[in-house]
C-alpha cells in the first residue's frame, strides 16, 4: 500500500511534522505491521526523524544546517542558487524507513517524523510506502 501525500510549506527553511498524517493514514488503512518507507519527492527537501517536544530543536537544527551550508557561497556554480538547499537534502537524507507494529509507528517518547524544506516556500509532496508482514 502506498500513497504521495502534499504539504505546503511558508519559508524558505521550515520542519512540518509529518507524523499524525502518516499514522492517521496507517490506521484508516487498518495497516498493523511491516516497514513504513516516507520518502521526500524533491532535491531540496528531505526527511528526518528527530525531537518533536521542544521547537526549539528545529530552530537549532536549520540554525546549525545554516552554519555549516551558508545560502549564498562565493564559490557556488549551479545557476538556481540553490546549491545549499542540495546539501543539506543530501545531509539529512531523502527518506527514512520506520517499523510498524501493532497499528503504531515506534518512535522513542520524543520522536516525530519530519519534512524538511530547504527552499522554499513551495508545494511539496512526499511518499509513504508499506511493506507488510
Amino acid at each position: 500500500m502506498e500513497k504521495t501525500f502534499s504539504v505546503r510549506t511558508n519559508s524558505h527553511d521550515q520542519m512540518i511534522d509529518i507524523t499524525s498524517e502518516i499514522s492517521n493514514w496507517l490506521r484508516e488503512n487498518q495497516l498493523t505491521n511491516g516497514i513504513v518507507i516516507v520518502s521526500s519527492m524533491h532535491t531540496t527537501a528531505g526527511i528526518t526523524v528527530n525531537e518533536n517536544a521542544d521547537p526549539d530543536v528545529k530552530t537549532d537544527f536549520l540554525r546549525r544546517l545554516d552554519e555549516v551550508y551558508p545560502w549564498n557561497h562565493p564559490k557556488d556554480l549551479h545557476m538556481e542558487g540553490n546549491t545549499a538547499a542540495h546539501l543539506k537534502t543530501s545531509t539529512v537524507g531523502h527518506a527514512q524507513t520506520l517499523i510498524l507494529s501493532d497499528g503504531k509507528l515506534i518512535l522513542g517518547t520524543w520522536q516525530g517524523v519530519y519534512f524538511c524544506e530547504f527552499d522554499g516556500p513551495r508545494n511539496r509532496k512526499y511518499h509513504v510506502k508499506v511493506i507488510t508482514d
